[in-house]
């Protein structure tokens, strides 16, 4: 072990109210989630929006990325081979299916979020979802017009997800000979590993950095898609490449070539892509 590394023994819990556990995780999605609506109000207010736009964000927002990630998380990653779970395999055309997801079984469990289990990908897909509804019941504006603000403040709230990840010391690396390896000793880790979730603490504030600027001093924003599409290629790409390095969350991952994570992020990079290029094209246009 390096002498340099770092011995990460931190409490999850932050305090107790009586019998009630008050976790950092918690608390840092709560922060994370109130920047984020801070830096809606600013945005709106720069754009002359009305005065309740960021309050119906902030609304549609915290549904969406609560219920998503949850259900992602749920649909995305708990799938357990059958014997496991005390189940038998599942037979379908002719084909046998032996991992099985516990929440089909009892999906009345989707609620016990003091569990844990939170997928940011399907927190994505939410935000999409709940600016669709949005945009169709009150804003009258595209997805992308929405989300070229929304995803400035997102950065923030990724970046404390993150930390509470750190703090509750889960969805690390593969162990490292670097110096500053973390030893997650809360989870049974007795050698360095990278802390991947300070990696991608770094690289959302990289973009949220890149998305404010694209936006106060360019003012980006007037073409349409290309502050959410530098956000995705930022965010997602670099998740990508991240995932190389991480432990796989889920035992099914280990025999794909790519994880769980991994293709769940190729759609993004590639909207990305056509959004900076559609940018990039509508700038040109009015220069």
């Amino acid at each position: 072990m390096s002498l340099l590394s770092i011995i990460w023994n931190v409490d999850p819990v932050a305090f107790c109210l009586g019998p009630l556990e008050v976790r950092w995780y918690g608390i840092l999605w709560a922060v994370g989630i109130m920047l984020c609506y801070w830096v809606q109000q600013k945005l709106y207010k720069n754009e002359g929006c009305p005065d309740d736009w960021a309050d119906k964000i902030f609304v549609y927002m915290v549904t969406g990325v609560i219920v998503g990630a949850r259900l992602g998380h749920c649909w995305f990653y708990e799938w357990h081979e059958a014997a496991i779970l005390g189940l038998e395999p599942v037979e379908f055309l002719g084909m046998t299916f032996n991992y099985r997801n516990p929440y089909i079984e009892h999906p009345w469990e989707l609620l016990y979020i003091w569990q844990g289990g939170l997928s940011s990908h399907g927190g994505a897909i939410g935000l999409i979802i709940a600016s669709i509804l949005l945009s169709k019941k009150h804003f009258h504006k595209s997805i992308a017009w929405i989300f070229d603000k929304l995803v400035i403040g997102v950065c923030l709230t990724a970046t404390c997800i993150r930390l509470g990840n750190l703090m509750n010391s889960e969805i690390y690396g593969n162990p490292t000979d670097l110096p500053w390896g973390f030893v997650f000793v809360r989870d049974g880790q007795t050698v360095p590993c990278h802390p991947t979730q300070i990696y991608e603490m770094l690289y959302c504030i990289v973009a949220f950095v890149v998305t404010w600027i694209m936006y106060w001093r360019y003012k980006c924003y007037k073409y349409e898609g290309l502050i959410f599409g530098v956000f995705l290629e930022i965010i997602f790409f670099t998740r990508f490449v991240l995932e190389f390095i991480k432990l796989d969350q889920e035992a099914f991952e280990s025999n794909m070539v790519l994880n769980m994570g991994q293709w769940l992020s190729i759609p993004f990079i590639i909207w990305g892509v056509w959004l900076i290029y559609k940018g990039i094209k509508a700038m040109k246009q009015k220069s």
